[in-house]
């Protein structure tokens, strides 16, 4: 792996991309910054790569070596770092468990939709003032078409649009919890989608999960429950598949958002 290390002061990325369970790097090589932001240290060093016309800022959301569970995982520092290397848009591929049984493992999702269902995250970076962003629609409707039209080519059987399960974590889901997870509306069911995609909005910044389906959730569509050895194998199962959808979406951006995410408040 060819890596220079460049001072974060003078660089610079236009679209960030956080790497969930299983995917600790976008390419073999690029430039690197380490960087500390007013919320702590962000998972780890941010890696810089050019795609087409595209900087792209990539980081680890667990860590290179997944050593953050997803309750302790540093959303603020991490939001905050790319955002301040002047990231505008923010692709967050991330393992899921599927929650009906048309959604299949080894599909991608790319959800439109969230049920919040974490507690006592930091999920605001304004502790000392009420800021109320829109969260009626908490995905970027633009870069989520983007995002679902390039699933759409890959080998990776696809659906666009979905509600997300926020769960806590570290723990996967008992069997109840599941049941009453779908009965809510819920498609599929992850750890870390939250505060990562409100954090996002705060600053303005457009937001798209890719969700990979790596399990049925607590043996649904199976009598067999999830284990964390399933679901690392199935990611990198699909790995190569998610990096070619991030690429692809990225390259095939518009130049200019049309979206309204920038009208949210201000970075802080």
């Amino acid at each position: 792996m060819s890596l220079a290390y460049r001072q974060f002061v003078t660089a610079r990325a236009d679209i960030g991309v956080i790497g969930g369970t299983g995917l600790y790097a976008l390419l073999d090589d690029g430039e690197y910054v380490r960087m500390s932001t007013p919320y702590g240290d962000p998972s780890g060093r941010i890696t810089l790569h050019t795609f087409g016309d595209w900087r792209v800022a990539f980081l680890a959301r667990h860590g290179e070596r997944h050593e953050y569970p997803p309750h302790h995982v540093p959303y603020r520092a991490n939001v905050w770092a790319l955002a301040h290397l002047g990231v505008t848009r923010i692709l967050a591929p991330c393992a899921v468990g599927s929650l009906r049984a048309d959604i299949t493992p080894g599909s991608v999702v790319v959800p439109d939709q969230l049920i919040d269902r974490t507690q006592g995250r930091s999920s605001t970076f304004h502790d000392d003032k009420a800021v109320h962003i829109s969260f009626a629609d908490p995905y970027c409707a633009e870069l989520r078409a983007a995002a679902a039209l390039q699933a759409s080519f890959s080998e990776l059987s696809s659906r666009d649009g979905g509600t997300v399960v926020v769960i806590q974590g570290p723990r996967f889901s008992t069997r109840a919890e599941a049941e009453m997870h779908r009965r809510l509306g819920g498609d599929v069911v992850n750890m870390t989608a939250l505060p990562e995609a409100a954090l996002a909005r705060e600053l303005g910044c457009c937001y798209c999960n890719l969700a990979v389906v790596t399990d049925w959730d607590a043996g649904v569509g199976s009598e067999q429950a999830v284990t964390q050895a399933q679901v690392m194998s199935r990611f990198a199962d699909a790995l190569t598949a998610v990096r070619g959808i991030v690429r692809r979406t990225i390259e095939d951006l518009p130049a200019r958002a049309s979206c309204r995410c920038s009208q949210q408040p201000q970075p802080v």
